[in-house]
């Protein structure tokens, strides 16, 4: 087993109403990823993940694209420290 890391993830652009949110758990969840997404105010996307380091990289990479029809600007990554408090991966409101 890899290093366990979490991250938060801002995903800016063309990000809500686009199924991001749908994608990102299906992709976490494939990755074996605990966490959460959700929308924010300001038209972004922020992701809670958490698992394995190499997992997490090919979901920020996975970000950096997204779902068909999403124009990501910019992915932002606050590297954290793995809680373990979470056993699924959802979308949050």
């Amino acid at each position: 087993m890899g290093m366990l890391k979490a991250a938060k993830i801002y995903v800016s652009g063309l990000v809500q109403g686009v199924f991001f949110r749908a994608y990102t758990r299906s992709r976490a969840r494939a990755l074996g990823l605990k966490g959460w997404v959700r929308n924010l105010d300001d038209g972004r996307v922020e992701i809670f993940a958490e698992g394995e380091e190499g997992a997490l990289k090919k979901l920020i990479e996975w970000c950096k694209v997204g779902p068909p029809h999403a124009i990501v600007e910019d992915v932002k990554v606050e590297w954290c420290e793995y809680s373990g408090k979470y056993s699924s991966f959802d979308i949050i409101y």
